[in-house]
């Protein structure tokens, strides 16, 4: 996290939920982040491929030269970035992943913006989670910034963060319907960055996939 709005909202929802996998939507006080409230934004989710915007903050609306709220999340990416996107949404609902994006936003003039985005869940009581929390912040702010809107946003870079080292599904017991013995991701907080859109094909003696991830028997040394 390269980005003082990144780390700043990381550590706000990190100490919010506890030790639960997220904090609820109502534990959300916009008081207590007002000062990035400009660059956040929350998601609803009802399938990876249907994901709008709840709220947009003024800098990104104004960034985009439109308001965001009701609009497609996915929308303005390429194909490739765009399926991309949509697995790495299913690992912050599904499997109470964190995650922060490198992106460049681009305009009709062909300007390009870097970015950071950071994507958390947040849960519902009753549904699950199916709220994200957001926060995308431009790196550097060019005198066009707001004059010219983003039409399109293509992704540089990706990384998953397992705030609790291993994703939720993992932490279950027997009781859960979920073996015992642990079983540890192949990519945790400390060694999942690729470049956008690499996906990392099926290792030889790999125990499974679960979705996107790559799982293996056996715990940390």
């Amino acid at each position: 996290m390269k980005n003082g709005v990144t780390q700043t909202l990381y550590n706000y929802w990190d100490d919010l939920r506890g030790v639960r996998p997220a904090p609820n939507r109502s534990e959300i006080d916009p008081g207590h982040i007002r000062g990035l409230l400009g660059d956040t934004f929350i998601l609803e989710t009802h399938d990876p491929h249907t994901v709008r915007y709840r709220l947009a903050g003024t800098r990104l609306c104004s960034a985009h030269c439109r308001e965001l709220k009701g609009r497609n999340f996915l929308r303005g990416w390429n194909e490739k970035d765009r399926e991309a996107m949509a697995s790495l949404l299913t690992a912050i609902t599904e499997d109470a992943a964190a995650a922060v994006v490198g992106i460049s936003g681009h305009t009709e003039r062909d300007h390009i913006l870097p970015m950071e985005m950071l994507l958390l869940p947040l849960n519902v009581p009753g549904e699950g989670r199916i709220r994200i929390l957001g926060a995308c912040t431009p790196m550097e702010r060019p005198y066009w910034l707001g004059l010219h809107p983003i039409m399109k946003q293509s992704i540089s870079s990706l990384r998953l963060v397992w705030p609790d080292e291993r994703p939720f599904f993992m932490n279950r017991t027997d009781s859960d319907g979920i073996g015992a013995n642990p079983i540890m991701p192949r990519f945790t907080a400390e060694n999942m960055a690729m470049p956008a859109g690499a996906m990392p094909p099926m290792p030889q003696g790999a125990e499974r996939r679960v979705g996107h991830l790559t799982v293996y028997e056996g715990g940390k040394s």
